[in-house]
């Protein structure tokens, strides 16, 4: 039961998931800052409605939210939906429907998304690799040799890929990779750090491959995580 997890006055910090897809509310990713007011229910929760400085921020019906709630327990996410709005005793209220299932959250966590999407990579060469450590543009060397792979989950930290051809911890490598997002195909071109490897039982000459985003630009990470959104909430939709 929500009550068991999150109690009035507890702080919810909200962040729209369709930001990026035109929604009126969050459209730039900013982290509104409110209070929940009442427990309705298992999955309804009555929300102050945030305030930007001296402005009111008025949380549209049918908008997408990511709450965090900070309880005297830790931290706690969820997804969920403004269902109603209004005004009661001269406060301005919002009730929102959870959409998810609530979760214990670190505040460092990327969410990972379970998937299987194609990817091309290779391990960067010294000229690569150096460019990098002194902060300059990467020039790609041309006419590499890479290797297909999948991944299989993704994140704004990082992702996880399954290849036959094994890369040793600690490795750079080059990852290329297509996002379908609000229905366009976008490419990504990112620099990994390889954590672990490990050899598949069940498949021979098979590794996953735990990978860190290395000097990821924050734009692209941001875009990274909205399409995790959007899937989670189709995903979330279909079931």
């Amino acid at each position: 039961m929500l009550s068991n997890f999150i109690r009035e006055s507890d702080r919810v910090d909200l962040t729209s998931v369709e930001h990026a897809m035109g929604s009126k509310a969050g459209k730039d990713g900013k982290v509104y800052t409110s209070k929940v007011s009442a427990i309705l229910s298992d999955d309804q929760l009555e929300i102050l409605m945030p305030m930007e400085q001296t402005k009111l921020i008025l949380l549209p019906v049918d908008a997408e939210f990511n709450l965090i709630f900070y309880t005297k327990t830790g931290l706690f996410q969820c997804f969920a939906t403004v269902i109603d709005r209004y005004k009661s005793n001269n406060l301005y209220l919002v009730v929102v429907e959870l959409t998810s299932n609530l979760r214990k959250y670190q505040r460092r966590e990327y969410y990972r998304f379970s998937c299987a999407l194609e990817m091309c990579s290779r391990t960067l060469v010294e000229e690569e690799i150096k460019s990098l450590e002194e902060s300059h543009p990467m020039i790609l060397q041309p006419n590499m040799p890479i290797k297909r792979s999948v991944i299989v989950d993704i994140s704004g930290g990082g992702l996880r890929f399954m290849s036959n051809q094994k890369y040793e911890p600690g490795s750079m490598l080059y990852c290329s990779y297509d996002l379908l997002k609000g229905g366009e195909r976008r490419h990504y071109e990112v620099v990994g750090k390889v954590l672990a490897v490990r050899a598949l039982e069940n498949r021979p000459d098979t590794y996953e491959h735990r990978v860190q985003y290395v000097n990821m630009n924050e734009a692209q990470r941001e875009e990274i995580i909205q399409f995790i959104f959007e899937e989670e909430r189709k995903n979330r939709s279909r079931s």
